[in-house]
């Protein structure tokens, strides 16, 4: 059984930016996530065997998404998972997109979060209480791909692998 998610998965000028852009003080008051790591979650799909995770690709292989610029331009903290994150508006093709892959995963038996999406970027776990947020630098991406990653969870931090990846094209 694969621990599998689908998400965006910057280039590495745009993982640098968003490691970036939280002043290196604020990141101290909790684990950075290292540049190479950061991604914008779409759906977890949470452990599959073979059988889903087809299922799951031929979905994904099903959607037609234009290309869009994701501006994360605001931070946050989950006070009750300790994470720090950039958060931007979600563009119309993101919500598309996060929506359609919750159906396919639906179509293939999983049961998809009910709460809404809020297009995120963790930039670090176990922040200390009492954070005071700045105003981040701005980092725009556009956005041409999502991924179908795998996850191993390591006493050092979850490992990532991408398993395959889908552009983004309209119709």
């Amino acid at each position: 059984m694969a621990r599998l998610f689908f998400a965006l998965w910057p280039p590495g000028e745009v993982q640098r930016a968003l490691a970036a852009s939280v002043p290196a003080a604020v990141l101290a008051r909790g684990r950075p996530v290292p540049a190479g790591r950061i991604h914008l979650t779409l759906l977890f799909a949470g452990p599959v065997n073979d059988q889903v995770q087809a299922c799951l690709e031929k979905g994904a292989d099903g959607l037609r998404i234009p290309p869009f610029e994701l501006v994360l331009d605001r931070l946050g903290v989950f006070r009750r998972a300790r994470v720090l994150w950039i958060g931007a508006e979600a563009p119309r093709p993101l919500t598309e997109l996060a929506a359609g892959l919750r159906a396919a995963a639906a179509a293939c038996g999983l049961q998809p979060e009910e709460r809404p999406f809020v297009p995120h970027v963790t930039l670090a776990r176990k922040i200390r209480p009492g954070l005071r947020l700045p105003r981040p630098e701005p980092v725009r991406w556009v956005v041409e791909s999502f991924v179908l990653v795998a996850s191993e969870t390591l006493p050092g931090g979850a490992e990532y692998r991408i398993l395959r990846r889908w552009p983004l094209v309209g119709d």
